[in-house]
């Protein structure tokens, strides 16, 4: 069984790449068609599908099949998700760091 933090982790794998970031800030513009994808980015079928793949797991980005080529927008959802978890991370639950003993 998958734990939290694995589920958490797809999330910021998502972000972990160059050409990832760069399909987000595309599908910023609105949803893209696969094909469209790949000639912007210069990447091979294989190379989109791997990074699409991973983006969609993310919960950030979905699919919609039209006949053979698949379109991909960003999900409000999971990019709202992102940016919770993000936050809650990075926030302390009490406002203090508990490893600094400041007098």
């Amino acid at each position: 069984m998958e734990t939290v933090y694995q589920q958490q982790a797809r999330i910021f794998k998502a972000f972990c790449d160059p050409n990832r970031l760069e399909i987000l800030e595309l599908l910023r513009g609105g949803e893209r068609c696969a094909c469209k994808l790949q000639d912007q980015l210069q990447l091979t079928q294989s190379g989109l599908s791997y990074h699409m793949k991973i983006l969609c797991e993310s919960g950030m980005v979905t699919s919609r099949q039209e006949g053979k080529w698949t379109h991909y927008s960003l999900n409000p959802a999971g990019c709202d998700l992102a940016l919770t978890l993000l936050r809650q991370i990075t926030t302390p639950k009490d406002g203090q760091c508990h490893d600094c003993q400041q007098v």
